[in-house]
């Protein structure tokens, strides 16, 4: 039982506590005033996810922008090809979520937060715009967004590649 219960993280600074607690705040800010001018959506449930890691674990792989891009992108697709194929059944739910999961770990563009696209497709019932507003836009926003963030504070975003 003491294995489920420990937590293997480090201690986190108390900077970046306030830092990724700031970066959401900043970031869901700047994407609802967007979505809010421009009267188009920039919004959805999983970015609040995305955030977690990008203001909270900059440096993850998972963070990186060709994971936040292209898992939502990927898996919001993936969602919206079997919604179009298959009745609108928990089966087929589970189908697209374990898709998207496979085509992002394939194609190394994993992003957690991204595996939840396929859920609020499903639930939704959105358009093929919705590939572009509010994922691909918002996520495109949502890196930029860190990246300038992560600079002003000292951070390195994106990461270095080897």
């Amino acid at each position: 039982m003491k294995r489920f219960l420990a937590r293997p993280q480090p201690r986190p600074s108390p900077r970046l506590v306030l830092m990724a607690g700031a970066g959401g705040v900043l970031a869901i800010a700047c994407l609802g005033l967007m979505t809010d001018r421009a009267q188009m959506p920039l919004l959805m449930a999983p970015f609040g996810a995305s955030c977690v890691l990008l203001f909270a674990v900059p440096g993850s792989p998972l963070s990186q922008p060709a994971n936040v891009v292209g898992g939502h992108v990927l898996s919001t697709l993936v969602g919206l090809l079997l919604r179009l194929a298959l009745p609108d059944a928990w089966w087929a739910v589970a189908l697209a979520v374990g898709a998207a999961i496979a085509l992002m770990t394939a194609l190394r563009v994993t992003h957690p937060p991204a595996g939840a696209d396929p859920l609020v497709v499903f639930a939704a019932d959105p358009g093929f715009h919705f590939l572009l507003f509010p994922v691909t836009s918002g996520a495109v926003a949502l890196v930029a967004i860190a990246a300038a963030f992560h600079r002003l504070s000292g951070t390195a975003y994106p990461a270095e590649t080897r």
